[in-house]
């Protein structure tokens, strides 16, 4: 049966006229960078205080990968949920309410007396990321004046930054103090909040101007449903493979470069930070330049175009280590926001669903990895995960098989 036109969902917009475009609200989108910023700054420390959790509660692979498990899974199966409901009741002071979450799970985290307070902590904290990631990626785009892929860049630039601190924040602080001293980064969640209050109000006074003013949508690209349907699926593939490689490094990477050459702690959290910064560099990159030249470009070059270096990783030295490292996460980084941005042109005017979906989904693959790997260490150690890792960027090639949603020049 044929399908018709009215009945499919549209691929993607032609660029509204300088009439009808709103301008970029770079305060805006500042705000909800720097608060994503503090964000995954809280999180990332549970990563970078493993060793400390490891040896203060005597914690197995498993275990540490059963921690990273809890607080991603428990965002990814509440973030679609979350973005759901507000697609259709917006909630603009959720995002302070869930920061609070997010509070509460750090100052868990900081006095846990064992390894079960320890979930809960961390199960806390992936609460507070399932409301705050759908609706401030829904605030990113409004903000965006039109400019999706910048929006989603700066707003992930924060995001990709806060991560990056954690680990040197933890080597700064909370190796030579205690885990006690992971309760002083609850002043960073509680500057969040006030900040979000702020944004909430914005997003109130907002919404109900720009969520009504929808631009009638046309393009030279009709997709049918199954053709959705098989994008969505290859972007969760894509999804799969970055965020199970970028397990093995956020996960691990202190731990191989500890067994392998033999480093310090404080000197494999900083070569972490390292590898963070360069994720949140590369964060800048994919959405401005996917705007410019088309997302599934960038998607491919940043998913497959990585796979030389990751092959390359598992031979090297550690000074080769470390430069490969933050190649790798340049390059792998530039995707996330051109997926983000893709997935929403697929399914339009269902922003927090999908901002919800992929987040969730990317979190989920993240603890799902964590949990894999660190069975595969315990059973086969640590350097034979960055072995079996290095593959999984060659699933980049299907790529190909996405549509183009690009308007072509006339």
């Amino acid at each position: 049966m044929q399908t018709r036109v009215e009945d499919m969902p549209l691929a993607a917009a032609p660029p509204a006229s300088p009439a009808t475009e709103h301008a970029t609200e770079f305060r805006i989108l500042g705000a909800i960078s720097f608060s994503h910023l503090l964000n995954d700054m809280i999180q990332s420390l549970i990563l970078a205080i493993y060793p400390i959790l490891k040896s203060g509660f005597n914690l197995n692979f498993a275990q540490i990968g059963l921690i990273t498990l809890t607080y991603q899974i428990t965002a990814s199966l509440l973030q679609p949920a979350v973005g759901l409901i507000t697609d259709k009741k917006p909630m603009p002071y959720s995002l302070p309410v869930g920061m609070g979450f997010t509070l509460c799970g750090l100052l868990l985290l900081a006095t846990a007396p064992n390894f079960t307070v320890l979930l809960i902590a961390a199960g806390l904290v992936g609460t507070g990321s399932s409301v705050f990631h759908p609706e401030s990626s829904r605030v990113a785009r409004m903000a965006s004046g039109g400019r999706h892929g910048l929006a989603q860049s700066l707003f992930q630039v924060g995001g990709n930054a806060g991560a990056s601190l954690g680990p040197l924040l933890a080597a700064w602080i909370i190796v030579p103090h205690g885990r006690g001293s992971v309760a002083w980064f609850s002043l960073a969640a509680l500057l969040a909040i006030v900040v979000l209050l702020q944004v909430s109000r914005w997003y109130r006074d907002h919404h109900a101007v720009r969520g009504k003013a929808k631009a009638k949508r046309a393009s030279h690209i009709v997709l049918t449903q199954a053709q959705v349907a098989w994008s969505l699926l290859i972007l969760g593939l894509l999804i799969f493979s970055k965020y199970f490689y970028l397990a093995s490094l956020s996960s691990y990477y202190t731990f191989y470069l500890m067994h392998r050459f033999g480093v310090s702690v404080q000197s494999a959290q900083t070569h972490l930070f390292v590898f963070l910064f360069a994720v949140a560099a590369g964060s800048l990159i994919g959405g401005p330049v996917g705007d410019r030249i088309g997302r599934k470009w960038v998607i491919w070059a940043s998913i497959l175009g990585v796979a030389p270096f990751t092959l390359l990783l598992p031979h090297a030295s550690l000074f080769w280590t470390g430069v490969l490292t933050v190649i790798i996460g340049l390059i792998l980084a530039s995707a996330f926001s051109a997926i983000l941005v893709y997935a929403q042109e697929l399914i339009p005017g269902r922003v927090g669903m999908v901002s919800g979906l992929f987040f969730g989904f990317a979190f989920g693959m993240g603890g799902i990895g964590a949990a894999v790997l660190g069975h595969i260490a315990d059973a086969r150690g640590i350097e034979y995960v960055y072995g079996l890792c290095a593959y999984l960027p060659l699933i980049g090639i299907i790529t190909a098989f996405l549509p183009n949603l690009e308007r072509k020049p006339a």
